[in-house]
């Protein structure tokens, strides 16, 4: 199931919504927990036993680390809990791929290859592995006492918004959320609003470029046009999937009484890749610093030390993404430019913008997001050769025959809005012009009133607009889906 599919909007939200509110406060992390199991249960009921085994496990390990809190028990306690989150992740995730290579190198050696049954991805369990290992590393540091409550840390770790493509949540952010959240109408409309922000992300943009996007990175011969046109698309594609998706689960949780953290602040206004990683993805990337980039070491050991831990970083956080090179690599190419920037001294807050840091940039992010996109080696070494020499800017025959003009039009429209949103954000940064007086705060606060209202009947009309296109499209998952 997911949240833009007819079954999630007119069946399993409203019902849910239906019984939170009419159970009483003592009952809805119960309520939660159930509707995140039957929500994920819609998928494969069977791989419902290993999230619940993964819950029991992380809730028992929790409880033993606290009660040796300072002691080397406790250490092994959290090793024991982290190497078995990672043997989980590693076999499900990566079997495939390591039995893969091994094999590639057996059989060019002239040696049998192992037979392995294919192992199925269980959806989510980066996302949910992620959360189970932050949560005993924080009790392990007693940055968080450990819960007794087991619906609550079920709920937490189930709580189906966030369950398949995040934002990676920390145990401590939400502990007390669990315990005492508001619900408000205000609050509800505020979700309610954020939710149907992420759907037109998600279904009237990113779907619209995906056909588009598809047969770019499907030609066996494009050209240079067709290459440059599938890696801008697909650059718009992702973030109005991803950063959709983040908006539906944050409207989602504000519906229930919890407030997430944002995990995307206009990633592409970004000047160095440093301040990219600060606005995409934030979860992740605050995720991978402080439990991977700080236990190496950060930049307390050196300059050679703190490169070294930024690129590993990078490596294994796009490992993360998925069982593949091109992961690797991509991770490979963010974590050297970030070393790059921490030895030329980059700011990653500049106060000043400068076009050509921010096109540098921008290009960078979508080079690597070709390899990233690309099935394996061969298909992005095809692109990047199509890239490269700036040959052929005419699109080939086969793509003008495929794409329409509402995907040109949809386009255009996903970068102007990229454009207008990273431009006001930019500016909202800056400080507010003096001279602001009585009258004239009046005015402008019937002017914001009236705009408010503008863009949320807007926002309504492309709500149902989109609502009718999901009706009439395929089934289209998140992008996200696959890590």
């Amino acid at each position: 199931m997911v949240f833009s599919s007819n079954v999630f909007l007119f069946l399993f939200l409203p019902i849910f919504l239906g019984l939170y509110y009419l159970c009483p406060n003592r009952g809805r992390n119960l309520l939660i927990l159930i509707g995140s199991y039957a929500f994920y249960a819609w998928w494969r009921v069977d791989f419902l036993l290993l999230f619940a085994a993964v819950t029991l496990w992380n809730y028992g390990i929790g409880l033993r680390i606290h009660a040796h809190a300072g002691t080397q028990t406790a250490r092994r306690w959290v090793v024991t809990g982290v190497v078995g989150n990672l043997a989980t992740l590693g076999y499900f995730k990566y079997a495939n791929f390591g039995v893969a290579n091994i094999n590639a190198v057996l059989e060019s050696m002239g040696m049998e290859p192992f037979v392995l049954t294919s192992v199925i991805l269980p959806i989510g369990i980066s996302f949910y592995i992620f959360q189970s290992i932050s949560y005993l590393i924080d009790v392990y540091r007693r940055d968080t006492e450990p819960t007794r409550n087991l619906i609550n840390f079920a709920a937490f770790i189930a709580l189906f918004p966030q369950l398949i493509a995040g934002p990676v949540l920390r145990y401590k952010d939400l502990a007390d959320q669990f315990t005492d959240r508001s619900h408000s109408l205000d609050k509800f409309s505020e979700g309610a609003t954020r939710f149907m922000q992420g759907f037109v992300k998600k279904v009237f943009i990113a779907d619209s470029l995906a056909p588009l996007v598809d047969h770019c990175f499907a030609l066996e011969n494009p050209s240079t046009g067709d290459a440059w046109l599938g890696m801008i698309a697909y650059t718009a594609q992702l973030y109005f999937d991803f950063s959709g998706y983040s908006d539906m689960a944050i409207g989602l949780g504000l519906m229930m009484g919890f407030r997430f953290m944002e995990n995307f602040n206009q990633p592409y206004i970004s000047q160095s890749i440093t301040e990219f990683w600060r606005r995409w993805h934030i979860s992740l990337s605050t995720w991978l610093r402080d439990y991977l980039y700080v236990p190496l070491g950060g930049n307390r050991h050196g300059t050679f030390n703190t490169y070294r831990n930024l690129f590993l970083t990078m490596l294994l956080g796009g490992f993360w993404h998925g069982a593949n090179w091109t992961f690797l690599i991509w991770g490979a190419w963010h974590g050297t430019w970030l070393a790059i920037e921490r030895a030329l001294g980059v700011k990653a807050a500049p106060l000043v913008f400068n076009p050509l840091k921010w096109a540098f940039t921008l290009l960078l992010v979508m080079l690597g997001w070709v390899i990233f996109r690309a099935e394996n080696l061969e298909v992005a070494g095809r692109m990047y050769a199509a890239l490269l020499p700036f040959g052929d800017w005419q699109l080939s025959e086969l793509t003008q025959a495929r794409i329409t003009g509402l995907q040109m039009v949809t386009l255009v429209l996903a970068w102007v809005v990229i454009a207008v949103n990273g431009a006001r954000q930019f500016l909202a940064s800056r400080k507010h012009e003096p001279g602001l007086t009585l009258a004239s705060a009046g005015v402008a606060l019937q002017a914001v009133d009236l705009r408010l209202v503008a863009m949320r009947g807007a926002l309504l009309l492309l709500f149902c607009v989109s609502l009718l296109k999901l009706s009439a499209q395929s089934y289209s998952p998140f992008l996200y889906f696959q890590f």
